[in-house]
């Protein structure tokens, strides 16, 4: 029996494993997937869950309760050699292992493109997993409960003020929402004045949401300064050590709630720990049927897709165009590259990948929108409905899609839920402390310290 190995259990990798369930007969092969995480990600979810109108497990989906028949590992993928047809794995507990394949995929995901700017790194938070969209939002809310407990100053004006880096779309999606929620808190603060929360949003080019053309783009600066934020383009930032920000456009402040999504890199696994071919941006080269290929030919049985693949864009008529890393894509791939699998093991033609985008829709906070499809622009509402109808479709299994839209009639119904679950982050607390009450200067109880 045959050995299919998927590294990664993103979008691609899903759904790569659950069409192999559905296609690969009993006995044909086996499907191993390895990833460090036991769901997939629904990435466009996360906005969402930053402001409150999704529950966090809701935009994960649990592997191991869609892939009956697969295995699953949970761990990291160190290195692979496909000379000798292995991969090392680094489980969450125990010693690295070799696993051996007899049919390789490559779908890792791709990871957050940081910079050595000061202070980045110590105070920002990512915006790509459910952990950090949790945290984030739970940082926003007790930052409201701590400002309302200050008279007006510095700390203050730092808590109530939020930067988000980056105007792509996780960026713009996350900044609109944050920006929704914290206009939602207002009613429960009254102590906290209209005029107190400040938002900017940092973009090192000229103009956001590059999916879109210039004129909805613009549109969508201009609505969002009108609801109290300050877009900076044509902005980088250049410190932000002890919270303090400094862009480059001479503006510095202080800012209690730092979120970095400007962008994504290649993931370290394909880009430095693998004998596969790569181009110079650190990505799988693969043919547009999904197999890893060099100037030369195809490498036998290895496969790839989604953010780590340069896929060519058979869509776009133009000579070496390559698909953009994103959902649409990702979600795609992955469901041909089942097919392909199967087609190759039963000696099958393969077929070549080819879609044609669907449009780009985005939120912008409860509400508010922008969709596009080629000329066709909608805004506001609209948009908005077209972005959760689009999205509770495309999450996977109708059990989600039932949480999912079961939680947005609730909040119709009673509004977001506004308590913080910060202290989740340090669970045992409360119960090393016996109750003394610490200092908001002092740092909380370490989990390393309270097992060791």
């Amino acid at each position: 029996m045959r050995e299919i190995v998927i590294v990664g259990g993103g979008y691609a990798g899903f759904y790569t494993a659950w069409g192999l369930e559905k296609k690969v007969r009993r006995g044909e092969a086996r499907v191993t997937v390895v990833d460090p995480r036991p769901y997939m990600t629904y990435q466009p979810f996360l906005p969402e869950v930053v402001a409150g109108s999704v529950e966090a497990r809701h935009a994960a989906v649990s592997l191991r309760r869609h892939l009956r028949r697969t295995r699953l590992i949970a761990g990291s993928v160190t290195e692979i050699r496909n000379s000798a047809r292995t991969v090392t794995v680094r489980p969450e507990s125990g010693p690295s292992f070799d696993l051996r394949y007899d049919v390789l995929v490559v779908t890792a995901g791709a990871v957050t493109r940081t910079f050595p700017i000061p202070g980045l790194h110590d105070h920002a938070y990512g915006l790509k997993h459910v952990e950090e969209a949790v945290a984030i939002r739970d940082r926003l809310l007790t930052s409201f409960d701590r400002a309302a407990s200050l008279p007006p100053g510095p700390e203050r004006a730092r808590l109530l003020t939020v930067t988000v880096v980056g105007g792509g779309f996780s960026g713009v999606e996350g900044f609109g929402e944050l920006l929704s929620l914290a206009t939602a808190l207002l009613k429960q603060y009254p102590e906290i004045g209209p005029e107190e929360p400040a938002f900017h949003l940092v973009e090192a080019r000229g103009r956001i949401l590059p999916e879109v053309t210039d004129r909805p783009g613009a549109w969508v600066v201009r609505s969002l300064e009108k609801r109290g934020a300050r877009v900076h383009l044509d902005t980088q930032l250049v410190s932000a050590e002890n919270g303090h920000v400094r862009l480059s456009d001479g503006t510095a402040y202080d800012s209690g709630l730092l979120v970095w999504a400007a962008g994504n890199a290649a993931n370290p696994i394909v880009h430095n720990h693998t004998d596969l071919p790569v181009d110079e941006r650190g990505l799988l080269t693969v043919r547009a049927d999904l197999r890893v290929s060099t100037d030369t030919g195809v490498v036998a049985d290895v496969w790839a897709a989604g953010d780590d693949a340069s896929v060519p864009d058979l869509a776009a008529g133009r000579p070496g165009a390559r698909t953009v890393p994103n959902a649409q894509h990702a979600v795609r791939q992955g469901r041909l590259l089942a097919k392909n699998i199967v087609a190759a093991l039963r000696g099958r033609p393969v077929k070549e990948y080819r879609h044609r985008s669907l449009g780009v829709v985005a939120t912008l906070g409860m509400g508010r929108g922008i969709f596009q499809y080629r000329s066709l622009v909608i805004k506001g509402f609209p948009a908005w409905l077209m972005h959760r109808g689009y999205h509770v479709l495309a999450i996977p299994s109708w059990e989600r899609k039932a949480r999912v839209f079961a939680v947005w009639v609730t909040a119709a119904l009673y509004g977001r839920d506004i308590v913080s679950l910060a202290s989740v982050q340090h669970p045992r607390e409360a119960f090393v402390s016996h109750g003394e009450p610490r200092r908001a200067e002092e740092p909380p109880v370490r989990e390393d310290r309270l097992t060791a």
